[in-house]
């Protein structure tokens, strides 16, 4: 099943001229439009007119998460604000998040993209498609959320959280797709086992999963719970949110939408351009966007990527699932996690030193982020009323910049092992 045969199983000839076509738009708009871009082609030297092939994009500038900051909130948006019907944001290294904005038109292209990812997965106008996913600023519930109203299904906005309400849904509604991250519906799966309900009782049969990485054993295991087809799905609100990739039935790499995207890899240490099938870090251009266009952005994820055509009948090239990212941002549960947020937490609040770790485990096949602070005087541990109250305030300022929930560990002055090299802060368990 496939969404728009046009655009999916051009050759790659018919694509790469459309590539180039839209390439020169994109390269005119943000020169024209986007002061940021104006410079940064200027200091290299580049016109848009010197865009005479898809060769010349490795001569323009990249795109990184520091110069989305630098120009928070609006000062990449390369239309008036009143033309931004709606905004978008991921988290940011100091709580301040990066934020993307869309015209009418990006919505309607998104909606379009996220309907072909999904259709890619099996979806259809059959479909009861309970989306798990939390909505607000996230793109995840939003963007699947309209996609899979373009693709016919029946959508139930169940949020994330409150699982046996999920369950409840699923059963009275007769849910047959489900949408959240892959640890909360093993999560699901375990609460169903608990509530004593068969499995093959609910209507389950598709799950589209993202928003944090996750192993084919973890897919097998879901597959196997939960008896349905799990598929992933990618995106980041820095390029437009789901629907930039996604696997088909196949499960064999997330065909990407090169129409609207153009895909390369690079080393990471270098910037130097690889080729197809060799690993490295994955740089986006947008070739549609009008309100917030993006030109050769590091999106510091490794993959790899093939040109070749799937069984499946699509010929847009294919990414294989993230392996691992160039920089130390942490997923917890689908929300991008920075260690020095949590730093920029503690060293604001009297009475905690400097000296912290950062614990993930993965219990109950959820994650869980544990932080040990160390105290800076040992008349704080009591009395232990107001040790709870404190312990309360420091995990209500780390869920206000986190927006997750945090289990805090307090030891006493000294605990931590300190180092005069480079400090290891971090230690994740989850074997992802």
């Amino acid at each position: 099943m496939i969404w728009n045969k046009e655009q999916e199983c051009m050759s790659r000839s018919q694509l790469e001229e459309l590539q180039l076509e839209r390439l020169k738009w994109a390269t005119n708009r943000v020169y024209n439009k986007v002061s940021h871009y104006r410079a940064k082609f200027d200091q290299l030297g580049i016109l848009p007119a010197d865009i005479k092939s898809l060769d010349d994009l490795k001569r323009l500038p990249f795109t990184t998460k520091e110069d989305l900051r630098t120009n928070y909130p609006f000062g990449l948006f390369a239309v008036p604000q009143k033309e931004v019907v709606r905004v978008h944001a991921s988290s940011g290294t100091t709580g301040r998040p990066v934020v993307v904005g869309y015209t009418a038109t990006d919505l309607n292209t998104w909606t379009d993209l996220t309907a072909r990812m999904v259709t890619m997965a099996g979806v259809s106008s059959e479909d009861v498609a309970q989306v798990a996913f939390n909505y607000g600023l996230f793109t995840g519930g939003f963007g699947l959320h309209y996609g899979l109203e373009r693709a016919g299904a029946l959508v139930v906005p169940a949020s994330g959280g409150n699982t046996e309400r999920q369950i409840m849904l699923m059963r009275d509604f007769g849910t047959t797709v489900l949408i959240s991250t892959p640890s909360y519906s093993l999560y699901i799966a375990e609460v169903i086992e608990k509530m004593g309900i068969d499995i093959s009782s609910l209507k389950l049969k598709i799950g589209l999963f993202g928003g944090e990485p996750w192993t084919e054993e973890m897919r097998r295991e879901i597959e196997t719970k939960l008896k349905i087809t799990a598929t992933d799905n990618y995106g980041l609100s820095e390029v437009m949110g789901p629907g930039v990739a996604g696997e088909c039935v196949f499960k064999c790499g997330h065909h990407i939408a090169e129409d609207h995207f153009i895909i390369e890899t690079i080393d990471p240490e270098t910037g130097e351009v690889l080729e197809p099938g060799q690993e490295g870090e994955l740089v986006f251009t947008s070739l549609t966007k009008e309100a917030f266009p993006v030109i050769r952005f590091r999106t510091k994820d490794i993959s790899c990527i093939t040109q070749e055509p799937c069984k499946c009948g699509r010929t847009t090239a294919r990414m294989r699932k993230v392996v691992g990212r160039t920089d130390d941002m942490l997923i917890i549960r689908g929300v991008n996690v920075f260690p020095s947020q949590i730093e920029s937490v503690l060293m604001d609040i009297e009475g905690i030193g400097p000296h912290y770790v950062i614990n993930i485990h993965r219990r109950n096949h959820l994650d869980e982020l544990e932080v040990v602070v160390e105290l800076t005087r040992e008349d704080l541990l009591e009395p232990y009323s107001k040790l709870e109250e404190f312990s309360g305030y420091i995990r209500q300022k780390l869920h206000n910049v986190l927006s997750i929930n945090v289990k805090l560990k307090i030891v006493q002055p000294g605990t931590l092992e300190r180092s005069s090299g480079k400090a290891k802060r971090v230690f994740d368990y989850r074997n992802l």
